[in-house]
Protein backbone atom coordinates (compact mmCIF):
# COMPACT_ATOMS: atom_id res chain seq x y z
CA UNK A 1 0.00 0.00 0.00
CA UNK A 2 2.67 2.23 1.04
CA UNK A 3 4.35 1.67 -2.38
CA UNK A 4 1.23 2.58 -4.28
CA UNK A 5 0.24 5.41 -2.45
CA UNK A 6 3.93 7.07 -2.80
CA UNK A 7 4.29 6.35 -6.53
CA UNK A 8 0.30 8.62 -7.07
CA UNK A 9 2.16 11.05 -5.09
CA UNK A 10 5.34 11.18 -7.48
CA UNK A 11 2.72 11.27 -10.12
CA UNK A 12 1.14 13.71 -8.71
CA UNK A 13 4.36 16.04 -8.39
CA UNK A 14 5.57 15.46 -11.94
CA UNK A 15 1.65 16.45 -13.15
CA UNK A 16 1.71 19.75 -11.08
CA UNK A 17 5.55 20.22 -12.81
CA UNK A 18 4.29 19.83 -16.46
CA UNK A 19 1.63 22.02 -15.43
CA UNK A 20 3.97 24.75 -14.34
CA UNK A 21 6.51 23.65 -17.69
CA UNK A 22 2.66 24.40 -19.77
CA UNK A 23 1.94 27.84 -18.28
CA UNK A 24 5.07 29.13 -18.82
CA UNK A 25 4.65 28.15 -22.52
CA UNK A 26 2.06 30.58 -22.30
CA UNK A 27 3.90 33.21 -22.18
CA UNK A 28 5.69 32.71 -25.40
CA UNK A 29 4.61 32.77 -28.77
CA UNK A 30 3.78 29.23 -30.47
CA UNK A 31 2.28 29.84 -33.72
CA UNK A 32 4.18 27.17 -35.37
CA UNK A 33 6.98 24.82 -35.37
CA UNK A 34 8.70 23.04 -32.51
CA UNK A 35 7.54 25.23 -29.89
CA UNK A 36 3.53 24.89 -31.46
CA UNK A 37 4.18 21.24 -31.03
CA UNK A 38 5.29 21.29 -27.72
CA UNK A 39 2.48 23.63 -26.55
CA UNK A 40 0.16 21.46 -28.17
CA UNK A 41 1.04 17.98 -26.38
CA UNK A 42 1.15 20.04 -23.05
CA UNK A 43 -2.41 21.17 -23.63
CA UNK A 44 -3.92 17.69 -24.61
CA UNK A 45 -2.24 16.15 -21.28
CA UNK A 46 -3.10 19.74 -19.16
CA UNK A 47 -6.69 21.29 -20.30
CA UNK A 48 -8.33 18.54 -19.22
CA UNK A 49 -7.68 19.47 -15.46
CA UNK A 50 -7.56 23.30 -15.93
CA UNK A 51 -11.00 23.32 -17.55
CA UNK A 52 -12.37 21.67 -14.69
CA UNK A 53 -11.12 24.85 -12.73
CA UNK A 54 -11.57 27.21 -15.24
CA UNK A 55 -15.56 26.61 -15.58
CA UNK A 56 -15.51 27.81 -11.85
CA UNK A 57 -12.66 30.49 -12.10
CA UNK A 58 -13.16 32.41 -15.35
CA UNK A 59 -10.38 34.45 -16.59
CA UNK A 60 -10.17 38.29 -15.27
CA UNK A 61 -10.16 40.62 -18.16
CA UNK A 62 -8.02 43.72 -17.60
CA UNK A 63 -7.73 45.73 -20.65
CA UNK A 64 -6.99 43.36 -23.82
CA UNK A 65 -5.28 40.48 -21.84
CA UNK A 66 -7.02 38.21 -19.66
CA UNK A 67 -5.14 36.54 -16.55
CA UNK A 68 -6.00 32.74 -16.05
CA UNK A 69 -5.91 32.22 -12.07
CA UNK A 70 -7.30 28.07 -12.96
CA UNK A 71 -4.00 26.80 -13.18
CA UNK A 72 -2.91 28.35 -9.68
CA UNK A 73 -6.41 26.41 -7.78
CA UNK A 74 -4.85 23.11 -9.70
CA UNK A 75 -1.64 23.76 -8.17
CA UNK A 76 -3.24 24.06 -4.70
CA UNK A 77 -6.24 21.06 -5.35
CA UNK A 78 -3.15 19.11 -6.76
CA UNK A 79 -0.94 19.90 -3.40
CA UNK A 80 -4.21 19.09 -1.18
CA UNK A 81 -4.36 15.58 -3.09
CA UNK A 82 -1.02 14.64 -2.36
CA UNK A 83 -1.22 15.96 1.11
CA UNK A 84 -4.49 13.94 2.27
CA UNK A 85 -2.95 10.80 0.97
CA UNK A 86 0.16 11.07 2.25
CA UNK A 87 -1.80 12.26 5.57
CA UNK A 88 -3.99 9.58 5.26
CA UNK A 89 -2.49 6.25 3.78
CA UNK A 90 0.91 6.82 5.20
Amino acid sequence: MRAVVLTLCSAISIYAWIIFIYVLLSWFPHEEGFMAKLYGWFGIVCDPFLDLFKKFIPPLRTGGAAIDFSPIVAFFALQLIEYLLRRFLL
